[in-house]
């Protein structure tokens, strides 16, 4: 079971590597994407620039990583897993398996971490959703977010552009 767990991990996070390089390749190549600063001069509002380019976090990647190996489990409201999860119970035991204590709800998790702007967001990120933050799932790059949905729908991947985004983290 372990070895399987392994061999799991170890896909998703050569998987993810591979589509971030693939991905963000271009955006390292243009000049100045770097500095965070356009024409104008202008920043991007974060010290770091960390919320400017699309350049995962180790911990984003494997909590992603981790998540990944609940595909197709049950959704159920309130549920922490193992057997079925609720939304923001999967991000928690996510990111916990990587070492990171994150709050058990979406509007306490909405307010944890480093904020990153839509342009800067990245595959590993936390990603609150809903006018309200009621909802949230980790990006997995692609225009794609796992997450635990709703009733009759599995742990899985869904597009971004069919929510609405409250808040992005990154730890």
């Amino acid at each position: 079971m372990k070895r399987k767990l392994l061999g799991r991990l170890a896909f998703g996070f050569v998987a993810t590597i591979t589509t971030i390089v693939v991905l963000a390749g271009p955006v390292w190549s243009q000049p100045g994407s770097s500095s965070g600063s356009g024409e104008s001069g202008s920043s991007s509002g974060s010290s770091s620039g960390s919320g400017m380019i699309p350049f995962p976090s180790a911990t984003g990647i494997g909590a992603l990583t981790a998540a990944m190996t609940q595909l197709g489990k049950p959704y159920e409201w309130g549920a922490m897993g193992p057997y079925s999860w609720d939304c923001s119970a999967l991000v928690q035991w996510a990111f916990r398996q990587v070492g990171v204590m994150l709050p058990r709800t979406t509007w306490e998790q909405a307010k944890v971490g480093l904020p990153v702007t839509f342009g800067g967001l990245a595959p590993g990120d936390v990603v609150i959703l809903n006018g309200d933050g009621s909802h949230v799932g980790i990006y997995a790059g692609m225009g794609q977010l796992l997450d635990a949905h709703d009733w009759g729908v599995p742990v899985g991947l869904r597009p971004l552009r069919e929510f609405d985004i409250y808040a992005i983290r990154r730890f």
